[in-house]
């Protein structure tokens, strides 16, 4: 009998076998990938084990022994011949700027010497780096297998001298004001789709069948068009050369040298994105306003009641699983919006996600990188869990 039941069960989850695999693939690896990769990276570590094997005896405070210079040269100029140098210092470079010129001007001369009695005079002849105290902190940070340096730089900290974590100086506090931006335009887009898409779902809900599929088609339609067409579209609309400017120049509402910037600005991407994100808004609602009997509120009127408050008392309740099912939906779909900040934003109409793209792409430091999406993902997380605990997750309809 359990081998009968047993045997059923595993029939019934073959069709589900290519849906797991590709979410496995697509969705899953690549996010296990990025969150190693986030606090585990063995480069310099593989690279030279002895330097970093004598670091660790070494107190911190004074320049080290000679021992270490001398293993140092060593594993350098052998990293130089497999070729593996550039991303050591790449690392290194990213603990300790600067460090990358040294390193790499220091290899350049080490290659001519064919011994020395000191490496430890010979390298600090070369650059003075070499006999600073910061300088072997870092490769001995830079070392580290696994390491929570890279969450600490997304979040704006760093270790200081005696190892304990500081905030970075003004300058450099990038990540935690970009994703306090991040999250007030997420929360900006999601309140103006509701504020716009709530009225277009209840005409679409309450209108004749031809309108209401006319209507809803009219929704449609950005489903239908490239997300890169729609994009541009708001570039030809709001430049200050563009239709939108024109037309208020020509009605005289503003001079010419007064046209207004409403593009490559934050201002860009709210409009743009709102655009872009408004049907995943009106659709929830559509979904559950149909799903209200008109008699609801005509019985309302019956007795009394107001418009107003017959939609406040009677018909907004009822919406209200639509309501959240649209917003938690276009919120987590805003948060994570990378392809139009990056076009219509600007400089100062950038998302967290164009800096881990960024990172990714250009710096090519997959570690700040990951360490950035875990951070969003962790976001992304506790608001999940902040709208069950509010709202219940059962509440939540899409259609």
């Amino acid at each position: 009998m359990d081998g009968t039941l047993r045997t059923v069960r595993l029939r019934a989850a073959v069709p589900v076998l290519p849906l797991s695999a590709f979410i496995l693939v697509t969705f899953i690896a690549p996010l296990a990938t990025m969150l190693v990769r986030s606090v585990y990276d063995p480069l310099v570590a593989g690279a030279m084990p002895e330097t970093l094997f004598l670091l660790s005896e070494w107190d911190g405070k004074s320049t080290p022994r000679e021992a270490v210079f001398e293993a140092a040269v060593r594993e350098l100029l052998e990293a130089r011949q497999a070729r593996n140098l550039g991303r050591i210092v790449t690392r290194i470079n990213r603990v300790q700027p600067g460090m990358r010129s040294v390193v790499m001007k220091s290899v350049r001369k080490l290659r001519g010497i064919s011994g020395s009695d000191s490496w430890r005079d010979t390298l600090i002849d070369m650059d003075p780096a070499w006999g600073e105290v910061q300088t072997w902190r870092a490769i001995r940070r830079t070392g580290e297998r696994f390491t929570m340096r890279h969450y600490l730089h997304a979040l704006d900290l760093d270790r200081g001298p005696g190892g304990g974590i500081v905030r970075q100086t003004p300058e450099r506090r990038i990540y935690i004001p970009l994703l306090g931006r991040t999250l007030a335009v997420s929360l900006s887009i999601t309140a103006l789709c509701l504020l716009f898409g709530y009225p277009v779902a209840y005409l679409i809900a309450n209108a004749s069948p031809r309108w209401a599929n006319l209507l809803l088609l009219l929704v449609l339609v950005p489903f239908w068009t490239s997300l890169l067409v729609r994009t541009t579209s708001w570039i030809v609309l709001l430049q200050t050369r563009g239709v939108i400017n024109d037309a208020l120049v020509a009605l005289g509402l503003i001079a010419e040298e007064n046209r207004i910037a409403m593009i490559y600005n934050m201002t860009g991407t709210v409009v743009a994105m709102t655009h872009v994100l408004l049907p995943f808004m009106v659709l929830p609602l559509y979904s559950v306003m149909r799903a209200i009997p008109p008699l609801y509120m005509n019985a309302a009127a019956t007795l009394g009641a107001s418009f107003p408050r017959a939609f406040w008392r009677v018909y907004w309740p009822q919406t209200q699983p639509g309501v959240f099912a649209g917003s938690l939906l276009v919120f987590i779909l805003a948060i994570g919006y990378y392809i139009t900040p990056e076009l219509v934003g600007g400089r100062s109409g950038q998302l967290i996600s164009n800096m881990i793209a960024y990172h990714m792409q250009q710096s090519l430091n997959w570690g700040l990188a990951g360490a950035l999406s875990g951070i969003l993902l962790a976001c992304v997380f506790v608001i999940y869990l902040i709208y069950d605990r509010v709202v219940g997750i059962e509440r939540m309809k899409l259609g």
